[in-house]
């Protein structure tokens, strides 16, 4: 039984190599691309063996077909249920966006009404502020200048009662000199010089008046004294008018004294009630600044907790905001993610009926039931043969990569060996796979990058010769343009005369073909009606689920309150699908060999009329793209005589741009260490040791490596395309 069901494999195998060998055959790829061997991960042939286990699994109780359906039917079944758990689930989160948008946007309000108050109290806080500045500004003016007007009445008040006292004294020296004339004159036993000598005193004092000190200067000159014998001390008392005069002045200075003191007394009164009122007006400016001033201190303090409470209400404002905005944006990116996903599921269960009642048609199921079940009754579980030939191959396969891991010093092939020694047969091929897999996609990266870092440097490289030779070749370039757009000319009325020839040769081979494939499509058409409707039901699940794979892309929430939706993407369901793909790919596969043979002359002559018209079509696209190309040419031609005068000047700002540009590709692409054709060509050795490996577990009998070269294989071993 075991090695009827390795045939059946084999047989199903060597059917899919043949298929995917004609679609090589027929592509558009390079040479050396079509004579690489598929990739062992390929996804056709893991749901093929897939299918067939599952097949084989069951025996011969069902069809494939009908055990298709039954899968199918489940797969409904289970769609709906989920489909209706989600509108509940998403029911609650809806309600939750509508009551928590409202809350924050009543809150929202409140923090805009607070803020309206609070600027309102701020301004004006700071009007009372301005206006108690400028009050106390103005006390303090007012207590500068009183206490200057008290510094000047005080200088004033100190120089009067100088001069007061300087003037009293001096009256009182004049009365004292009046009263010693008058006693002298007066005196019958004074002698000439004793009254000369008073009057004479008496003259020079400042009190007395100009007029009375020329009657007194008038009087010592001899106008009002005789002098008697010389033997005589005395001299007669002649002065009557002069003792009248003086006692005049003295009435008159003590009269002045009087007044003076009067005049003192009324200065220092008035000099006391004005350092008193100035005094007073101080001590009320003193008060009321000081109410001003400490009203203006609450003011300022009450101004900056309101600026704090401002700043608060704002910030609080604009949290709310940015959280409703954010809520806002993640319930309609919920919202549309529900849609899309509930449109994914309806869509994925009409998929599955159409798929169900295009098997239960009679072009399908009838077939079915007439050709397929001895396939399925000759078939055993591949998971027991791969079960019995699982231990030595893993063994030789991991003694296989841990010789390799040293033959080349690779690290990756040395875990992979180590994580694999204790792992069942499939985890081990998975390991390898995936391993293979992630290489690949290094590989791919990495060379991405070098072909980015060589076309960049490539093209800095050219933009740089380019430049520096521009300067020098404009005005040669005019002439060549010159005849560059003459050339153009001709090669274009040349093209046009070879698309010409192509259309006539086109629609000859075309109308040829036509008639031969008229002659075969009756006779393959009762084999493809089955063919159709699988190919039709299997169309349907790989469409949806290929496009579910990308269909719908989760929201990611921002707010860490919300309740829980979906966690992640929905894209159908994908693991339940392979089998069925595989059953299905499985049962194409078997009416394709009812008319392989039959199709087999008609492939080839498609082959042969596609590869024609594909080398035409692709012929006549470049001679037209030459034509466009030469058309635009000679534009561009005609536009470059007149840009080339203008080209000089923006040439040298371009060169040293193109080698900023190089000294910034340099440390990525130019001095990165180890060299790219080191890296690949290790990767490359890694790779072909873990197919190798692959090769080994898949039973093949493959030589270990030896230490100085590369492993030798078998020589009977296939190494043609579709070999896995």
């Amino acid at each position: 039984p075991g090695t009827e069901a390795v045939h059946a494999v084999q047989a199903h195998v060597q059917n899919l190599r043949l298929r995917l060998s004609s679609q090589l055959r027929r592509s558009q790829l390079l040479p050396e691309q079509r004579a690489q061997p598929l990739c062992p991960g390929d996804a056709s042939i893991m749901r093929l063996v897939g299918g067939l286990s599952i097949a084989i699994a069951h025996g011969a109780a069902v069809t494939p077909v009908q055990k298709v359906i039954q899968m199918l039917q489940t797969m409904s079944a289970k769609g709906k249920e989920e489909k209706k758990e989600e509108e509940v689930t998403f029911a609650k989160f809806k309600t939750w966006c509508g009551t928590t948008a409202e809350s924050k946007t009543a809150s929202i309000a409140d923090s805009a009404d607070t803020i309206d108050s609070l600027q309102a109290e701020l301004q004006k806080l700071a009007t009372d502020i301005k206006q108690l500045s400028k009050d106390i500004a103005r006390l303090d003016k007012s207590m500068d200048t009183w206490a200057t007007d008290k510094k000047a009445a005080a200088e004033v008040r100190r120089q009067e009662r100088d001069d007061y006292k300087a003037t009293h004294k001096d009256y009182d020296e004049s009365i004292d000199a009046t009263d010693k004339v008058i006693e002298i004159l007066k005196a019958q036993s004074a002698d000439k010089k004793q009254q000369s000598d008073a009057l004479l005193q008496m003259s020079r004092l400042a009190m007395v008046p100009s007029q009375s000190k020329r009657v007194l200067m008038a009087y010592l000159q001899g106008d009002g004294i005789h002098e008697q014998a010389p033997e005589a001390n005395a001299y007669e008392f002649q002065s009557g008018g002069i003792v009248e005069m003086v006692q005049k002045l003295k009435n008159r200075f003590r009269e002045e004294k009087t007044a003076l003191e009067k005049a003192e007394q009324k200065a220092k009164s008035e000099y006391e009630l004005l350092v008193q009122n100035l005094e007073d007006e101080t001590e009320g400016a003193k008060a009321e600044r000081g109410r001003k001033a400490s009203s203006r201190s609450k003011k300022q303090e009450r101004t900056a907790a309101a600026s704090e409470e401002l700043q608060n209400a704002e910030k609080e404002k604009a949290a709310d905001e940015k959280y409703l905005s954010d809520l806002n944006t993640e319930c309609r990116l919920k919202s549309s993610d529900f849609e899309n996903r509930q449109k994914l599921r309806q869509s994925e269960i009409e998929a599955i009926e159409q798929a169900v009642d295009i098997l239960t048609s009679a072009s399908v199921s009838g077939a079915a039931d007439k050709h397929l079940p001895g396939l399925a009754q000759t078939a055993t579980s591949l998971v027991q043969l791969r079960r019995v030939q699982a231990a030595p191959q893993v063994r030789k396969a991991l003694e296989y990569l841990q010789a390799a891991s040293k033959r080349i010093g690779s690290k990756e092939l040395l875990e992979t060996a180590e994580k694999a020694a204790n792992d069942p047969f499939g985890k081990v091929k998975k390991l390898i796979s995936d391993l293979i897999v992630r290489l690949m996609e290094q590989a791919n990266e990495e060379a991405e990058q070098q072909g980015w870092c060589t076309t960049e440097l490539a093209t800095n490289k050219n933009t740089r010769d380019t430049k520096t030779a521009a300067v020098e070749t404009l005005q040669s370039e005019v002439e060549q343009l010159t005849a560059g757009i003459a050339k153009a000319t001709s090669e274009i009325g040349d093209l046009n005369d070879g698309v010409q020839g192509l259309e006539a040769d086109m629609a000859r081979a075309t109308e040829e073909r036509n008639e031969e494939k008229a002659e075969n499509a009756q006779t393959i058409k009762d084999a493809e009606e089955a063919q159709t409707a699988v190919k039709n039901a299997l169309a349907i699940i790989k469409d949806f689920y290929e496009s579910a794979a990308g269909a719908t892309s989760l929201a990611q929430g921002v707010t860490e309150d919300a309740p829980e939706t979906f966690s992640e993407p929905y894209k159908g369901m994908q693991s339940e699908s392979g089998g069925i793909v595989g059953m299905l790919e499985v049962i194409q596969s078997d009416f394709v060999r009812l008319e392989a043979d039959t199709k087999a002359g008609e492939a080839e002559s498609e082959r042969e009329y596609e590869d024609y018209m594909n080398e035409a079509k692709d012929d006549k696209a470049i001679k037209e793209t030459d034509i466009n190309n030469l058309e635009a040419k000679k534009t561009d031609m005609k536009e470059d005589l007149q840009r080339k005068k203008q080209e000089l000047k923006s040439t040298t700002s371009e060169l040293e741009a193109a080698q900023a540009y190089y000294e910034k590709l340099r440390p990525s692409c130019v001095d990165s260490g180890v060299s790219y054709e080191q890296r690949v060509a290790q990767r490359k050795e890694e790779i072909e040791s873990l197919q190798t490996a692959l090769k080994i577990l898949n039973g093949d009998d493959i030589p270990m490596p030896i230490e100085s070269g590369r492993p030798e294989y078998d020589s009977g071993a296939s190494h043609q395309t579709g070999d896995y």
